[in-house]
């Protein structure tokens, strides 16, 4: 299994640790510990070890979409002009791609390659509601030049677990 360089300081016991965790991560300590059969004060300190290094991030409930009114799902790929007309300076990708993360709606915002510049995920309630998304804010983020919405008919898989 391919390892990043920054999870190649991870040993197997903090892998099992993240495997558990990304699983479930509502387990108690003592849970975890009995299931993988290292004790409660190692289960305790890896875990803080490997939230103050960064490796775990956060911990969220997962809702459903479907079930909280919010089901409809799109990804937006745009592009955007790297000059504005009566301006010097060229615009920055990544601020661009910030102020497009600032919206509820978006879920995820991608810097990419090839003929597009970024790839949005956007939730909303509706087809319509996505229309309104990207008709009234996401074309008016400056710098925006273009869209090209993909709606999503049916999620078949969809995770936040990473592979480790």
């Amino acid at each position: 299994m391919h390892i990043f360089h920054e999870m190649a300081k991870l040993d197997e016991k903090d892998l099992k640790i993240l495997r558990v965790l990304q699983s479930d991560s509502s387990l108690s300590i003592k849970e975890i510990s009995r299931r993988l059969g290292i004790p409660v004060t190692t289960i305790h300190a890896r875990i803080k070890k490997l939230e103050k290094k960064g490796v775990i991030k956060a911990y969220r409930a997962i809702l459903d979409g479907n079930k909280v009114g919010i089901g409809t799902t799109a990804f937006v790929l745009a592009s955007f002009a790297y000059r504005l007309p009566g301006r010097g300076e060229p615009l920055s990708q990544r601020e661009v791609a910030e102020e497009i993360a600032k919206f509820p709606e978006v879920q995820e915002v991608h810097i990419i390659t090839g003929d597009w510049d970024i790839l949005i995920k956007v939730r909303a309630c509706s087809v319509d509601e996505i229309g309104k998304f990207v008709v009234d804010k996401l074309r008016k983020v400056r710098g925006v030049e273009k869209t090209l919405t993909c709606m999503v008919f049916e999620t078949i898989k969809e995770t936040t677990e990473l592979n480790i």
